[in-house]
């Protein structure tokens, strides 16, 4: 199995079960501040992280050109889509939001596919649309979508728009530290919840619930985005939300596990239909010939048949290693998915 279905089926895994134990603490707190305090655990963490790894603070080694698109990300993913879903949940009932933010998964693959030119191929259409669908089944059951007014499923779509354009920008910086993306996106996002709680007047909770709640984001949102830019690194926006749309079933199945939850028929319809559409993406053979155009940029790899470079005398030949390098013009025929060697027009 390609490594980077792994990244997104993990960061799925993470974020789904987080749902159903954050369940646990959001009678302990408003649901603004816990938000708050998820997000602020994702960034404080990795930021942590970052620092243990390279033993000192490092230079986030974005190219001037990469900037604007992880600034954008954040400003979409992080500002409007979080404040734009706690508007709509005030009018909207749990269940037809839950049914709404599969709107996600079809909206970064329409993007992807419309906007950035993503290759779509036929058994990635339809695996999409068979996950989503799982999606949907799962959280019909007890949708309500007459409750409230039109405005709050209005803006919990205009959410999931939102990360959306966070999911396909972060994309053209996915080659980049995963940890300082993912860190900065969580502190981000943490910061402009927690401050707007507090400015709605609220208070913030004592240790023995803000740790929990940000150690419990550290791992749901934290990691969890960690895996996910990984997987958009090696797979592309429409096939890592495709697989990252999983999440709602593994949220479903630790909520009967932790939550002592009884299955339902629709758990089940769910589950054979997320995993009609995991096997379509599984089982795609995208081959043809293609050329890849002259490309300057830095990431982990090792000396393959798209890596093809000389070093300096310092080099020690360990291998993998990270550096800007240069990829010369070349073209061969080989399975390839969307990744940050192959997006290429069809």
């Amino acid at each position: 199995m390609n490594r980077s279905v792994i990244y997104a089926l993990l960061a799925a895994a993470l974020f789904g079960a987080s749902t159903p134990m954050a369940k646990l603490l959001v009678g302990e707190m408003p649901p603004i501040m816990l938000a708050g305090l998820l997000y602020l655990g994702s960034g404080v963490g990795l930021g942590v992280a970052r620092l243990l790894r390279d033993r000192r603070w490092q230079p986030a080694g974005l190219s001037p050109a990469e900037w604007p698109w992880l600034l954008g990300a954040m400003f979409f993913g992080g500002v409007l889509g979080p404040v734009a879903l706690l508007y709509g949940l005030v009018h909207t009932s749990g269940a037809t939001a839950s049914l709404l933010l599969n709107l996600e998964a079809v909206l970064t693959a329409a993007l992807a596919w419309l906007a950035f030119k993503e290759n779509a191929d036929r058994r990635i259409v339809l695996g999409m649309l068979a996950i989503v669908a799982g999606g949907v089944v799962l959280s019909w059951p007890a949708a309500d979508v007459g409750q409230g007014t039109w405005l709050g499923p209005l803006a919990i779509s205009a959410a999931c728009l939102c990360w959306a354009i966070d999911n396909n920008l972060t994309r053209h910086v996915s080659a980049s530290d995963a940890l300082f993306i993912a860190g900065s996106k969580g502190l981000v996002a943490g910061g402009v919840n927690t401050l707007l709680a507090l400015a709605l007047g609220m208070t913030l909770p004592a240790l023995s619930q803000g740790i929990p709640a940000m150690a419990l984001g550290l791992l749901g949102y934290g990691v969890s985005l960690v895996l996910f830019v990984l997987a958009l690194r090696g797979l592309g926006a429409a096939r890592t939300g495709a697989y990252f749309s999983t999440a709602p079933f593994i949220g479903a199945a630790v909520a009967l596990l932790l939550l002592d939850e009884s299955t339902s028929l629709s758990f089940w319809a769910a589950a054979a239909l997320m995993a009609v559409g995991v096997w379509l993406h599984l089982s795609e053979q995208h081959a043809h010939q293609h050329t890849h155009a002259d490309l300057l940029h830095a990431h982990s790899h090792r000396h393959d048949e798209h890596h093809q470079h000389e070093h300096g005398a310092g080099w020690a030949g360990e291998e993998p290693h990270s550096h800007r390098h240069r990829h010369l013009p070349i073209s061969h025929s080989h399975r390839h998915f969307p990744d940050i060697h192959h997006r290429h027009e069809h």
